[in-house]
């Protein structure tokens, strides 16, 4: 948070404290979870989203000078740079992403308008895609002031690259998807290898269901996870199938799952090391229930999808081997409560929150027994844990 500004403060009230002026624009993009589909898009995998209506917000004015100057609520600290002479180099703080994907905005398109801009999330950092949607939420803004008009490929390749080739960590495709193609009250389904995709609507004979956020009080960052080391287990175990399996392979970085079948798995899985083993165990399982579950979505069947949802986090927890001990506690809780029909961690896996999909006539009783079970683990975290119902919302590119 920048000295003097009070969080509870959103990011109009104190752009206007801060330059005298209103915003002249107001760029939003949501936060996302993935209920089934965890840990596979790096590896061209299957997945499943869904937009939430809480997420980023950015008031803006542009600065003729090409000047991006910016502050947060969530973060210390101003941030400044000019759009023609973006760092090369990340500066290792929360600005980064937006670094980078200046820089990737101005690699495609000539620019010449900055801006001056104050942001604000509506959700605590960790484990919502807070990266992805501030990164397309700045582009958004800047694209504006530019007079520049992306498309949904271009918005997500930019905030892509922003995030893999300036930040460094290997994420897929799957944040930036779900931010700008999801629909309110439909299920994102996306095949990251060919980025096909499909809006599976809600059947009017499913159950009423919200969804469900539970924030361990812990914030994480993807680039200092050992997020990046369990891509490359999964990749060496994909590598070594290759060649138990006499098929061709060329780079280890281009290696991919995808390009190994789940028999062929299944066959040479007892010759790997076990901790690639696991690995391989974890894409391909999982691979297998983000297609179960957009059939159970497709015919309303939110129980069967839940507990695909709670396989995908036992799977997380013990074949990918994530999650903090506070995020695995949650999870746990999570399974004992009543009105839960399913639930993961959200986010990479390292800290950050858990997310549930709930019957809303429950909603009192598992905040309740969440919340005790949870502080009565963690009692030190009171105070930071929080938890938060939301509902199905439109991605950045819908209505644009």
């Amino acid at each position: 948070m920048v000295a003097g500004m009070d969080r509870h403060m959103n990011c109009e009230q104190t752009f206007f404290e801060i330059y005298g002026r209103e915003p002249e624009g107001m760029a939003f993009a949501p936060y996302r979870v993935c209920p089934i589909g965890a840990h596979v898009d790096h590896n061209l995998g299957k997945v499943t989203g869904l937009a939430i209506d809480r997420g980023v917000r950015i008031a803006y004015r542009p600065k003729r000078n090409g000047v991006v100057e910016l502050r947060s609520l969530q973060f210390p600290k101003r941030a400044q740079w000019h759009v023609a002479s973006v760092p090369k180099t990340k500066e290792n703080d929360w600005a980064d992403y937006l670094r980078g994907a200046t820089l990737a905005l101005s690699q495609r398109h000539p620019l010449e308008v900055g801006l001056s801009g104050v942001i604000e999330g509506t959700l605590p950092i960790g484990g919502l895609s807070s990266s992805a949607a501030v990164t397309l939420a700045f582009l958004s803004a800047l694209s504006a002031v530019n007079r520049l008009s992306l498309s949904d490929k271009e918005l997500m390749e930019m905030a892509l690259v922003a995030e893999r080739e300036y930040v460094g960590v290997s994420v897929g495709k799957l944040d930036q998807s779900c931010i700008v193609l999801s629909r309110k009250d439909h299920l994102l389904y996306l095949d990251t290898k060919n980025d096909n995709y499909e809006l599976i609507p809600t059947s009017p004979d499913m159950k009423p269901y919200e969804i469900a956020i539970f924030f361990s009080g812990l914030e994480r960052s993807l680039a200092g996870s050992k997020y990046n080391l369990r891509v490359d287990e999964l990749r060496a175990g994909v590598y070594a199938l290759q060649a138990f399996a006499g098929m061709d392979y060329g780079k280890f970085s281009q290696t991919n799952a995808r390009s190994v079948s789940c028999e062929v798995y299944r066959q040479y899985a007892s010759r790997l090391p076990e901790i690639w083993r696991r690995r391989c165990e974890h894409w391909y399982t999982e691979v297998a229930r983000v297609e179960a579950g957009a059939e159970a979505w497709r015919r309303g069947d939110i129980e069967t999808f839940g507990q695909l949802s709670f396989e995908s986090g036992w799977s997380s927890i013990h074949n990918w081997e994530s999650g903090a001990p506070e995020q695995i506690r949650l999870y746990e809780i999570m399974r004992e409560t009543d009105g839960i029909y399913g639930g993961r961690f959200s986010g990479a896996g390292f800290k950050g929150c858990c997310m549930a999909l709930i019957d809303p006539s429950y909603r009192e009783q598992i905040e309740r027994r969440v919340t005790e079970a949870y502080l009565k683990s963690f009692p030190h975290l009171e105070g930071k844990y929080s938890a938060f119902f939301c509902h199905s919302a439109d991605g950045v590119g819908v209505g644009r």
